[in-house]
């Protein structure tokens, strides 16, 4: 009996300072980055600068794969269900991490209990915008008209349960108005109906709107970021504005499964972390209408803690469900 406990301590030593060794040297093979949106979107643009710039520093291939379906959750399975060992990343979108599970019916797996946070790598705000045919010229204009017609605006979404259309659900819990949701499948069938003023209102990306802003085909009213967006300056955040608690952000996150190992998470962030600071990766980013963020494990989960409970009384109090 003590010769097999003799053998189990020997044996879990081994094992240790195996996996000491291996990340010492991590990474010794080539890293899978999934990203569930398909290519050409800002979740796979992302994964796909952050990738280039991690396999320079390390001399080994690090390959985007885009795993789409069922709004990111199919990406989100496979890396929860990875060895967690740093050859599984995923570029997560914020609503995969925070919106779906309560969104969609029940999931087979626990986004926040079965993934760790590297970083928040970047975000885009949505702004509210209107067609030039509405006679609203700022959100309280806007807030104003819609009272005076119960019902009868209607705002433009890409879908159900995207940040567009909780932006539209939130705009309602806070002004106290009723507007109408007209879902699309995809800011690129919506913006049509908008520009012809079929559809009322639009919260959709800055990288949608605002070069249709800035040619006067629509006008924007204002952000949904704590902050003013860099992409639009001149545009107000609806906090300014006085609507307390209305922040929205479209972000984009590295996680890896639970279990990787500490060293492992604290390297991959500081590379990173490295990439996001060299000047032609930001100019890319701003290029893009994507705003840097580049925060700790950390706070990226204070933001996932914060924004959970936030999302799902939005969820419930609007009902709304995944198409």
């Amino acid at each position: 009996m003590k010769c097999a406990s003799n053998f189990v301590v020997g044996f879990a030593g081994f094992l240790i300072a195996c996996g000491a060794g291996a990340q010492s040297g991590y990474p010794e093979k080539s890293v899978r980055m999934l990203a569930g949106f398909s290519a050409g979107g800002p979740a796979d643009l992302t994964a796909r600068l952050v990738a280039q710039k991690l396999s320079e520093a390390w001399g080994k291939p690090v390959v985007v794969e885009n795993v789409t379906g069922a709004g990111g959750n199919l990406s989100t399975e496979r890396t929860v269900r990875a060895l967690p060992d740093g050859y599984t990343l995923l570029m997560a979108t914020g609503a995969q991490v925070v919106i779906n599970q309560n969104l969609y019916g029940k999931l087979t797996f626990d986004p926040v209990r079965e993934l760790v946070p590297i970083m928040q790598v970047s975000a885009a705000p949505n702004i509210l915008a209107v067609s030039t045919e509405v006679p609203a010229r700022s959100v309280k204009e806007l807030v104003a008209l819609a009272a005076a017609q119960p019902g009868k605006l209607s705002f433009a979404s890409s879908g159900a349960g995207t940040t567009q259309h909780l932006s539209g659900e939130l705009f309602k819990s806070i002004t106290k108005i009723d507007l109408v949701h007209i879902p699309y499948k995809g800011a690129t069938a919506a913006v049509p109906d908008l520009l012809a003023g079929r559809v009322t209102m639009f919260f959709g990306t800055v990288a949608t709107l605002m070069p249709l802003v800035r040619e006067g085909k629509l006008r924007g009213l204002a952000v949904t970021s704590a902050k003013r967006s860099p992409a639009a300056p001149d545009v107000p955040t609806m906090v300014e504005l006085g609507y307390e608690g209305f922040e929205v952000t479209a972000w984009y996150g590295l996680l890896a499964p639970a279990g990787t190992p500490e060293p492992v998470i604290r390297k991959i962030h500081a590379d990173t972390a490295r990439a996001l600071a060299q000047p032609d990766v930001r100019a890319r980013f701003a290029d893009l209408y994507l705003d840097v963020i580049g925060n700790s494990p950390e706070e990226m989960a204070q933001v996932i803690k914060a924004e959970i409970p936030k999302w799902a009384k939005v969820i419930r109090d609007s009902g709304a469900k995944a198409d």
